[in-house]
């Protein structure tokens, strides 16, 4: 039998493996973050496309959660955005009904047309956001 030696074999340290794997492991989720045509556009870049104009119905909204943007249509063909975060005390606002944008936390109601507070405990308005309509498409501006 031959004796065989205890010694560490040359190379890199097991750290030194651990945090190579570790970048290659962000870098490789951050490119799967990308969008399909190779861009690096994220979900709530400027100029990602929302939705269709004829997605958001006249005198209500969508709520788009991943953007953290809801988007209304207060009369044909004018499309305004707002926060989904409601202003009194940070929960997602949930529901669009008869014009009101609603919060589910303390039911507070805010203006598809203007964003401004209809029924509290909120006091301040949702802060609008920037959209473009190009088209047919409702982009991020």
């Amino acid at each position: 039998m031959t004796s065989e030696s205890l010694q560490p074999a040359s190379g890199p340290a097991r750290r030194t493996v651990i945090a190579a794997a570790g970048a290659t492991g962000i870098a490789v989720a951050l490119t799967a973050c990308g969008s399909q045509d190779g861009s690096s556009d994220s979900a709530g870049a400027k100029g990602t496309v929302l939705a269709k104009a004829a997605d958001i119905p006249e005198g209500g909204g969508k709520i788009f959660k991943d953007q953290g943007i809801v988007v209304t249509q207060p009369t044909a063909g004018t499309y305004k955005a707002f926060s989904s975060t409601c202003t009194h005390q940070g929960c997602a606002v949930t529901g669009i009904t008869d014009g009101a944008i609603t919060c589910p936390c303390h039911h507070s109601q805010f203006s598809i047309a203007d964003g401004s507070v209809k029924k509290g405990p909120a006091t301040k308005p949702l802060p609008a956001e920037q959209i473009t309509v190009d088209g047919d498409s409702i982009k991020l501006a």
